[in-house]
């Protein structure tokens, strides 16, 4: 008890530890998946964004009112009126955008000869992202305050900007540029919502390592997001078309996992970052848990099972001894496996005299019920067969007479040779199963007998894999369903046109015969069909010539593979019939 004990407990700690161990894979092939795709939407919302703030800058500088206006401030002939005008027309344009849309975009025009549209001084020039766009042409910036706009409203909240070069489009002159903000509220808000874990987050950073959207990276956690950024961008090139992913770093012994996307265009990147152990805990406390509830049951079942197995378990596990022996069909030895039951368990007692009664009953039972089945099947068999022989003998000689009597002397010595070996197989009965393979030469030996007679009338296609041929199979099935194909085939004239498959589906052996004759009426396929699913014998002996072929096959699959057998027949008049046979797959 003590075995059967750790037999229970044993397997179940061990699945306890898979469990466990397959759903921490499966948490973090799913938090993988889920933070993929939350990023990759985040990834779509800033591509969007940024999309339409170029395209606003594109629009703005290509404009015929900023055109007018750089006109008007590059010529020195212009009046101080005409530029005046042309200002106005640009401020109002550009306000109509402000207006108009409804993220808060608002845009600035910048001249080299003049400063902004709205503040009209140049102080932006000691503005850092007007150095980095001046010195290396970064055109996205980071989050900053920006004086230089329409209002009160929008100079008080932080913006990130898109730089445009203004270009006077006639001469192709650089003249200034095109500063286009949108609020910084924008993507912050959109990556603040990405959290996995506990403490996970999302940062939008510059490929120097510094923030875009004014974000406040964890002191703890900054030098990973660097270290990560650093072996992101080792890890990117030029060539290389996979511009997202994720990795794990482990710092001060603690494992993090990063994930990360690239934004070409901006030259940011997304990276998320989270502690492997926060995404663990819950089922590190279920397998704690579940390892003392293990070590709890261990105790009490050996304590009950000790108990019980003096006065019920014993007895019942020479019961079950006994039961084996019945299973096995070994009577006698269960008979002597009963256990004698002590006094006092008057449940065990009765169940035990029942079942000694039962295997009384059942072994005579089973021992008359076999020799009658034997017997029937025995006969109903080899009624069958001995149908087959002089069925197809007597044809068979009828075609070799038909040779010799077409004076076709050349090959009336090939067709007795194929004679012999069909008649060498057909007389075997040492066994009732053959190779699939030993079947396929006996047809070839029969079709080339119906060929040396019918010549170009008749056409036949064999498929057969190699699998298949070493099989076992009932002797004798294919050959009455060929026979007929063959005859209905020739008897609505023309070319008879066969095809015959053995091969492997799903496991199964699969035979296949169709031919191109006269087909079959759907009610005598309902009717055969009906006969294979009878529980008794179908009486061929008395079916007369009503498709006695196939009604031989068909029963004797029946009694060989019983429940086993599917079988299928799809025929229409004129056209023809497609027979399909699925058997189990018997190895020899």
């Amino acid at each position: 008890m003590a075995a059967f004990s750790l037999l229970l407990i044993v397997p179940f700690t061990l699945l306890v530890f898979l469990l466990t161990e397959e759903s921490a894979k499966l948490i973090r092939a799913s938090i993988e998946t889920s933070t993929g795709q939350t990023i990759e939407q985040f990834s779509s919302h800033v591509h969007t964004s940024m999309t339409q703030i170029e395209e606003i800058g594109n629009q703005v500088m290509s404009n015929r009112v900023t055109q007018e206006w750089i006109t008007a401030q590059m010529s020195q002939d212009s009046t101080i009126e005409e530029r005046m005008i042309a200002k106005q027309k640009l401020v109002e344009f550009v306000a109509s955008y402000s207006i108009n849309n409804s993220s808060g975009i608002s845009i600035g025009v910048f001249s080299d000869y003049g400063g902004g549209i709205w503040a009209q001084d140049r102080t932006y020039l000691e503005q850092e992202w007007y150095k980095r766009f001046g010195e290396s042409d970064v055109r996205w910036t980071k989050a900053h305050s920006d004086p230089d706009q329409a209002d009160v409203i929008m100079t008080s909240r932080l913006v990130n900007s898109y730089l445009l070069p203004l270009v006077q489009l006639q001469s192709f002159t650089k003249s200034g540029f095109v500063k286009v903000n949108y609020p910084t509220s924008v993507l912050r808000d959109a990556i603040d919502k990405i959290q996995f874990g506990k403490s996970g987050r999302a940062y939008l950073l510059a490929a120097d390592g510094s923030v875009i959207l004014d974000q406040q990276l964890p002191s703890d956690r900054e030098s990973i997001l660097k270290e990560g950024l650093a072996r992101i961008q080792r890890v990117l090139s030029p060539a290389q078309s996979k511009d997202n992913g994720f990795f794990s770093i482990t710092s001060s012994g603690e494992t993090h996992l990063l994930f990360y996307r690239y934004f070409e265009a901006q030259n940011w990147y997304v990276i998320g970052e989270v502690p492997e152990s926060e995404l663990f805990v819950k089922i590190e406390q279920i397998r704690r848990t579940m390892l003392l509830v293990s070590l709890i049951l261990l105790l009490l079942i050996i304590l009950v099972a000790y108990w019980l197995s003096s006065g019920i378990t014993r007895p019942l596990t020479r019961m079950a001894r006994a039961m084996k022996h019945v299973e096995r069909g070994e009577f006698a030895q269960a008979l002597t496996m009963m256990p004698s039951v002590r006094t006092g368990h008057s449940e065990v007692g009765y169940v035990t005299r029942i079942f000694e009664s039962m295997t009384n009953r059942l072994r005579y039972l089973i021992e008359t019920e076999f020799e009658t089945n034997l017997r029937r099947k025995n006969a109903e068999y080899k009624a069958l067969l001995l149908q087959i022989n002089p069925h197809f003998f007597n044809n068979t000689l009828e075609i070799i007479g038909g040779l010799a009597a077409m004076k076709r002397n050349d090959v009336v010595m090939d067709a007795t040779e194929a004679l012999g070996q069909m008649m060498r197989y057909s007389l075997n009965l040492n066994s009732d199963l053959v190779k699939v393979k030993e079947e396929m030469s006996y047809i070839r030996d029969y079709l080339f007998i119906l060929q040396l007679r019918y010549e170009e009338r008749l056409q036949v296609e064999i498929e057969e894999d190699l699998v298949s041929g070493q099989l076992m199979i009932a002797k004798f099935i294919l050959q009455p369903i060929v026979e007929n194909a063959v005859k209905y085939s020739l008897e609505k004239g023309g070319v008879a046109r066969i095809a015959i498959s053995v091969k492997m589906e799903e496991s199964r052996l699969v035979l296949r015969v169709s031919d191109n004759g006269i087909g079959m009426e759907a009610e005598l396929i309902r009717h055969l069909m009906a006969e294979l699913h009878q529980t008794d014998g179908v009486d061929i002996l008395n079916s007369g010539g009503d498709s006695i072929g196939l009604r031989n096959v068909l029963s004797r699959c029946r009694l060989y593979y019983g429940e086993q057998l599917e079988a299928t027949i799809q025929s229409e008049r004129g056209k023809g019939t497609d027979i399909r046979l699925s058997l189990p797959a018997v190895r020899g």
